[in-house]
This record gives structure tokens, sequence and C-alpha cells, in this order.
């Protein structure tokens, strides 16, 4: 029996019927009930979302279940229950749900069930077969620590459920110690008609806000109609401050202490802003960075210092000295600010040293530092090693002084600005690229705006398992949250200190209470535990990022432990959903910080540096392409392949080539049927970015590339590059001509993996960018994994591979040197050495001259040390894989069938690619024979894109 689709967004619930009218939608699936219940205690809020579908026809229907969460939340719980039987989601390690995902991807499912879906929110999705007559109950719960920002907790609720539902309640209750000293209900969902269904009920350290919208209500409603409520239900509050040493709960062998002292006098700061002003700044980026500026420079106060530096390929200073915010400084200052320009590249490390100098030339007693970096871009000038860049930064500052970064849109390593702010006592934030972006910049300074105590030191007698304890900074208006466990329990009274900073002397916060007297509140009793460990589990992650060595995998270990304790879908676990009915499974990860669902131009690949042209390049014929209003693209000269194009078009598989706006063109680009990857625009200054990313079977229109192009560069899936040269150039012209040039061959800038099968005639090889660090081979049922990271330079192979085996076996294997360590003593081994064997339960370790046979478990891989032209390189060769079982990594794919079709197009599991006859090097022989190959995309060997087979670390 076909079934039709039918959609439910719950926070928002989102119910769409394919095949019936609204009026029919609503007779014949019923949501009779929708009720989100959050319970805030001491600033931990557990949210449970609880809704109701019944099927009232006589078929089955499958329901999309769809709930949006704050980020910074963990879910901890989902279930579903139909026909009295009830399907429960289990948490398990990232790695063992990491085969169940990739199956399903494999058929082309949508397995990763939580995504990023704005600034604030993430969305989980899953479906289930509702049979005929039947109903079914969808619940689910998350938690989340409310971080005081500004002076107010917020607690975010989001209500988007494009039907009107009959029963439809949110209750939120909260429970603090101390009272509550101010309260809003604010949001679209509290304006209006909608204001009667807002109550509020405050008494003490209690209140209770219900949300209870009419079906009427929610179809008159503004931005409301036949598609009931859309909006957020926004509840800020804070709490009385009486005690300056904070408040302290406890409860069963566990305590939290927030600190958040008021009666402080502010310290002047000394800051300086680094402001990106490369050419990827262009337009709205730069316009609001100069608004953001502007405002804040209006904010400082006239006890503080400042200093304003930009950057591209160029590091300039306003000023050599850090300037008092006089009038008359702040006024030259935004004369400044009002004429900064983009242009050039982006020399991040440049820049941020020369922050670090003025600060440090400048000290000021009784004073706090502050950086903060605004970019949105790689580092593309002076030094562009990322790992370098944070390194000098690190050793620069000392530790003295924390360092912001803010990353300007989607383009920018998010990761390498978080971890250059992690290991310097800062932070890093997304800043959107939405038309409050320069709010967005104005709010995060005010954060940082008033420091009110630096070295902040928090000391516990008697407690263990601590979370964070030194801050470098206290900011008027937040808080410092430490939980931790109480390992002395003949405790009578629980003692805290607090040392600081303030703005004349050292200042220290003791307090002695009484276990019993706070001894915690019964109903909740659990909220204290769970809170230490989701408090724990955050920061050992961001701790993890800046570490390295056992320490990095301590603190992750005790990440996971936790995350699997708690059942929190973290980004070390996933919880795996099993449907009823014998249907698929899904894989819920929980999405990096701005990851979104995968569009046709998100991915964005660097390209090597391209020669000029000369001697080597080759001309191909001249061809046009067209405005679609003016007419279609013209057909090419070739033998069509699969997808309808010629697979002669200039070089195999390149089609028809992106379009490129000539000089003061500003209309829509054509629509482009390529198999063109990403193109590369050089304007008249010869500023090189990438401007367009098209795959294979992607149809819509690259980004609009404005003026002043002269020339583009487009590179194909298997890195052969042509230079696009515009021949007809008129102000507004409906087409232009181009001659398209074949370049010679860049540098290497891959490694070429290959991939054999006894069953086919010519193995398969596909080339991977340098510098990957690559997931080679994971057997979770052995706790075994290999990793490896492929040379910068060179293009032939790895320069390290790591292994690990169950909990305590670790091989490190670099072409320097072997180091094996099974948790006691480690062994170390030289290339080149006499033979060596060492063995211990169920590892074997050989070394013979420049090869290593190592055996774990059911594992055997033989590790060749290659010596070629200079250039010295590991390749790891699979000799043993254990029976039965479907490994991952890109050594997993060991027997991937094709079906060879004409004009040299393959077929690999229904997916057709335009194959190139090529060579590839079987770095896996101590000879390294030459052997023919068909060289085709890496996605379509492996079936994923790069990013699923990469690594963070080793």
């Amino acid at each position: 029996m076909d079934r039709a689709s039918v959609g439910v967004t719950l926070f928002g619930l989102l119910l769409v019927c394919a095949t019936a009218a609204p009026t029919k939608k609503e007779r014949d699936i019923d949501i009779y009930s929708f009720h989100i219940n959050s319970t805030v205690t001491s600033r931990y809020a557990i949210t449970v979302i609880t809704s109701r579908v019944a099927n009232r026809l006589n078929e089955s229907k499958e329901v999309h279940f769809q709930v949006k969460i704050p980020k910074n939340a963990f879910i901890s719980k989902f279930r579903m229950t139909i026909e009295g039987k009830t399907y429960d989601g289990v948490v398990k390690q990232k790695e063992e749900a990491q085969q169940q995902y990739s199956q399903a991807v494999s058929r082309g499912e949508s397995a990763g069930m939580v995504s990023s879906v704005g600034r604030t929110l993430e969305e989980f999705k899953t479906s289930v077969t509702v049979a005929a007559f039947s109903k079914v109950t969808f619940e689910l719960t998350y938690e989340e620590l409310l971080i005081r920002r500004l002076g107010k907790y917020k607690l975010l609720i989001n209500a988007h459920p494009m039907q009107p539902v009959a029963d439809f309640k949110v209750d939120v209750y909260i429970k603090e110690g101390p009272d509550i000293s101010f309260l809003e209900v604010k949001g679209g969902l509290s304006t209006n008609e909608l204001a009667s269904a807002v109550s509020t009920t405050r008494s003490g350290n209690e209140v209770w806000v219900t949300f209870y919208p009419t079906r009427e209500q929610q179809t008159k409603c503004e931005g409301c109609a036949e598609n009931g409520l859309n909006g957020d239900l926004i509840i800020t509050y804070d709490v009385e401050r009486l005690n300056p040493s904070g408040e302290l709960q406890i409860a069963n062998g566990y305590f939290v202490h927030y600190f958040s002292p008021t009666d402080i006098q502010r310290i002047p700061k000394n800051v300086v802003f680094i402001i990106d002003r490369s050419g990827s700044m262009h337009g709205r980026k730069i316009h609001q960075t100069r608004l953001a500026m502007l405002k804040i420079l209006g904010d400082l106060a006239s006890d503080d210092n400042f200093g304003l530096i930009t950057f591209d390929s160029q590091v300039d200073v306003w000023k050599r000295e850090l300037l008092q915010a006089t009038e008359r400084n702040l006024k030259q200052a935004k004369d400044f600010v009002k004429q900064i320009q983009d242009r050039g590249a982006t020399d991040i490390n440049g820049a941020v040293l020369k922050g670090v100098e003025m600060i440090k030339r400048h000290p000021r007693e009784g004073s706090a530092s502050i950086l903060i970096l605004l970019t949105d871009g790689d580092p593309t000038a002076g030094e562009t090693d990322i790992e370098r860049i944070q390194a000098n930064v690190k050793e620069a500052i000392g530790g003295k002084f924390p360092l912001y970064c803010l990353g300007f849109g989607f383009d920018v390593n998010f990761d390498f600005l978080e971890k250059m702010a992690l290991e310097n006592n800062g932070l890093a934030r997304r800043i959107y690229e939405d038309s409050d972006a320069d709010l967005q910049l104005q709010g995060f300074y005010e954060e940082v705006a008033t420091p009110l105590l630096t070295d902040v030191q928090l000391n516990y007698i008697g407690a263990g398992h601590l979370t964070q304890t030194s801050f470098s900074h206290y900011y008027n208006g937040s808080e410092i949250v430490v939980a931790g466990q109480i390992t002395d329990n003949s405790l009578d009274t629980f003692q805290t200190e607090v040392i600081a900073i303030s703005k004349s002397n050292k200042v220290k916060y003791e307090d002695s209470v009484s276990v019993k007297d706070i001894a915690g509140m019964p109903e909740h009793e659990n909220f204290i535990q769970r809170l230490w460990a989701y408090l724990t589990v955050k920061q050992r992650m961001e701790k993890e990022v800046t570490l390295k060595g056992e320490e990095k995998e301590a603190a992750k270990k005790e990440a996971l432990d936790l995350s699997l304790k708690y059942k929190f879908v973290t980004p070390l676990t996933s919880m795996v959903v099993t449907k009823p009915h014998e249907e698929d499974t899904q894989v819920a990860h929980k999405p990096k910080e701005g990851e979104q669902p995968r569009r046709p131009f998100d991915r964005v690949q660097a390209l090597p540096q391209l020669p000029p042209l000369g001697s080597g390049a080759t001309k191909r014929p001249m061809f046009s392409l067209r405005h679609p209003g003016a007419a279609v693209m013209p057909a090419l000269s070739g033998q069509a392949g699969p997808s309808g194009f010629p697979a002669s078009a200039g070089r195999q598989g390149i089609g028809p080539p992106p379009f490129v706006h000539s000089p003061g063109y500003f209309g829509p680009p054509p629509i482009v049927h390529s198999r063109v990857q990403s193109v590369v625009a050089a304007d008249d200054y010869d500023v090189q970015s990438v401007v367009a990313d098209v795959v294979d079977g992607d149809f819509g229109p690259p980004p609009i590339v404005h003026s002043r192009v002269q020339s583009a560069v487009a590179v194909d899936d298997y890195g052969g590059a042509a230079l696009l040269t515009g021949i007809d150039a008129g102000p507004a012209p409906t087409a232009v001509t181009f001659q398209m040039t074949d370049l010679p061959s860049p540098p290497e800038s891959h490694v070429r993996f290959l991939v054999t099968s006894s069953r086919q005639p010519k193995p398969l090889c596909y080339d991977v960018p340098l510098a990957s660090k690559l997931r080679l081979l994971m057997d979770p049922s052995s706790e075994f994994s290999m990793n490896g990271e492929l040379k910068l330079y060179g293009g032939k192979g790895f320069k390290k591979i790591v292994l690990h085996y169950k909990t305590n076996h670790h091989l490190t294997i670099s072409t320097s040197g072997i180091r094996y360590s099974d948790g006691q003593t480690p062994v170390k081994f030289v290339w080149g050495q006499e033979p060596t064997k060492h063995e211990t339960d169920s590892v074997s370790l050989i070394l013979k001259n420049d090869e290593l046979n190592v055996t774990m478990g059911t594992v055997r891989v033989v590790f060749l040390l290659h010596k070629k032209d200079g250039d010295v390189f590991l390749w790891p060769a699979v000799r043993q894989l254990p029976q039965g079982i479907t490994l991952q990594g890109i050594l997993g794919k060991t027997d991937v069938q094709y079906e060879l079709l004409p004009q040299s197009w393959i077929k690999i599991k229904d997916q057709e690619v335009l194959a190139e006859a090529s060579t590839a090097t079987d770095h896996g022989h101590a000879s390294a024979p030459r052997v023919d190959c068909w060289l085709v995309p890496l996605r379509f060997v492996l079936q994923g894109e790069l990013s699923d087979f990469t690594v963070s670390r080793l």
C-alpha cells in the first residue's frame, strides 16, 4: 500500500500530507496533544516534549518528527510508543553508531538526524510508520545549563506547529535557591493576540509560566493563519545576590557553586581590536564592522585604553601606543574606522602578534587586558600554517590575558579560531551574516566590556572531580559556575574559597556552610549530579581541543564515559533510533558549531597555486555562454555521456564551464549543468578567491561574481585546471565568449590511492588532498583504529600513522621512528635497525629494515618506509582483516565492484561517473610498481565525501 508522506514538526510542529488538502489533513491525521514541559532547577533546565498523533485512516501513514532544541543542549532521551510498545533511542559511542549511519547513507537515506538550523537551534529528525487507526506518542528530553549573559538567564522555546493543535500547552516551572529578582516573558508568542494565552505567576524563588493558546488564537495571531503558530517564547530572569561569596547547592554527594559578586569596582581595561579588512570582507561585512566599531568606541569608558589594528596581507596599526579613551582620541579613532576599506589577503598571524606586542609594550597596573580578533577567512598571507599560528600566539600571550575570536560568516575556519581562543583563556563565537551582524558584534563586546576581577581561583576543601576552577576574568553580568563531588563524607561543613584580583588589591571570598542545612531539594535531588556531568562534558571537550598526547586522550575519555553514563548526545556520542515494523535504523549526531544541512554550494575546496599562462599552455576552441533570457547554451561537439553532456568538451569530464561575469555585468548567471567542482576568479588586482562550487548532479546557478573579473580557473573532479579568459566584454552583454586554455600541471597537490579487486580487470584509483588526516581503518567491535596524516610536501604518502587497540595499546609510526606503549613501559624503534620483535597481549611488532609488520588482534598491517627522489614517506599495506565484519575507513574499502560502460564511463552502486585512464604507484609493495587504473573522484569510490573519512586528530 502506498504511504502518503506526513511531516510533523514539534517545537516547531509540522504536519504535511502531500496528497491531502488542508481540511482533510486535519481529519486524517489528528495531532490531538502537544505539550512542552520545562523544569528549571537552579539554572539547570530539563525540557520534555510530548506529542500524541492519531492516524484515523484505514491505511498506514509515515510521520516525520522534527524537533528544534537549543544548540547548547544535550538530548538525553527519545522514545516512541506505538500500539502500546515503546521504542527507546540508545546512546552509543559515535564510532559504534557510525556503521549503521554509513549503511543508511549508502542506501541514499537521510541518516544524520541532528543539524543546525540557525544561530541558536538544532533540529532533530526521525520518522515512523503509523498503522491504520493507530496512535503514536513521541517524547524527547533535552538538558541544558542556562548561561548568565548581561545579567540575565534566558530560556528559549520555539513553536512552529504549521497546524492548529487542540491540546497545545507549554508549561515552565523555575525554582531557584534565592528569590527571583527579575522576570520577563517575551518573544512572538507573547504579543498581540497571543498575550492572553500567557500566564505568569511569581512567588519568592519560584515562577510558573504557562502558554495555552486556543485553536482560534493559533490561527488569528500575527504571522499565523491556517498553519498555526510560528514564533518563540523567551523567558528571561535573574536572582537576588545577597551573599558575595556565592550560592551553594548540595545533594547526593555533589555540589554546585554559583559565583557572581556585584558590589565590585570595575577594572579599567586595555583592549586592542584586530579587524580583518581582506577582500572577502567586501560589501555588507565591512560596512557592518564599521557600524559596530563606531558604537563600541562610543561605549568605552574614559579610563579605558584602546588600540586599533587592521590587516589584510599587510598589518597596519592606527597608533603605535595604546591611547586613553578621551573624547578627542575617540573622535580620531571613529574617523579612522569610517575609512576602513576591504582589500588583499589575510595575515592573521602577523595581526594578532602585533596586538600582543601593543599590550605588552604598555603594561598598566590595576587594569585588565583583552584582545578581540574579527576575521572572516583562513590565513592566506604571512604564516599560513594554522598550527604554527596557534603556537606563535600562545607563546606570545603566555597566559597573561585572553584572546577572543569572532568568526564572521561560514567561510571562516571556526575550528582554528576556537582552538586559538581556548588556548588563550578566551572563546570563539560565530557572527552570522544577517542584517543585525553589527548588533551581534556589539552584543559580544558588551559581555566583556566591564571586567570586575582577574585571575579568579576557586578552592573547595574535601571535594574532587571538579569542573573548571581557574578563570582569567570575571565580567559584570556573567556568572562563574563550578560543580564537583564531595569526597570527604565526614564533613559537617563545606568550605569555599575564592581568590582574585580586583582593581585595587587582592581579594578573598570565604564561606563555610552546614552540609545538612543545604542538603538540596528532594524533588530535584538528581539535578546537581546531572548538572555536574553536563558541565564536565562541555569543559573536557573544550579542553581536549587544546591538549596533546595522553592528556588529550584522558580528557576525551572522561567526556565520553560521562556522555554514555548520563545518556547525553554529544559530539562524542550518537543516539541510535531503531524503528518499529523492521524499518531502518537512524543515527542522531550532534553537529558542530555552524554546521548546516548540506546544500549544492556548501563544499568549497582549497585549490593549488596555479601557474601563469605561458609555455606549456594549450588553447582550446572558443565557445559562448549566454544569459538564460537570451538563449540556451550551445551544444559542444563530442559524444554525449550518460548525463547528456559531451564527453569531449575540452578536457574529459569538465563539461561546459561556469559563467563568469565581465566588467560591469551584474545580472544573474545561467544555469550550470557541469562536472566542474570549483572556480577561482582573478580580478583586476589579481586577488583570487573561490566563487562557486558545482558538483555532479547539481543544476542550480552558482553565486554571482560581481564585476571586474578578468578570468577564471575551472577545476574538475580530477584536479585538472583550465583558464577561461573573457574575449567579448560589453557593459551588459547577453552572451560572453571565452577562450579555454589548458594550464600546465600544477605541483603535486594530492596522494593517489589504489583499490584493487581480484574480480575486476583494472583497479580503481582516486586522489586525496595533501595534509589530510584520514581514518584509515576502524573496527569498533575489537576497539581497533588506525589514522594517518598525509605529508604536506612531497605528495607521495604519510608522515605519521597512529594505531589504537583496546584501551591501553598505542602505536605511533613516523618517518623518524616508532613508539609503542601498552600503558606501562614504552618501547621505541628506529628504522633500519637490526631485525627486532616485540610481542605482548595479542599485539606483535616485527621490524626488519624499512618494513614494520604489525598485528593487533585480527588485523595485520605492514608499514613500508619509502625513500624516493629525496622524499621519505610511510605507506600502510593491509595484509589481514577480520572476516564477516564491515570495517570503517578508506582502507576498509577493499573490494569495490564496478561495471565498465562505453566511452570510459563506469557504474558504481547505481552511480555513473566518467573515468579517466591513468596510472598509479602501488606503494603497498617495497618495489612500488606503476600500474594502470581507472581514475575516478573519491566520493564515488568511497561512497561519501572526504569529510566522512577525515579526523581532527590522530
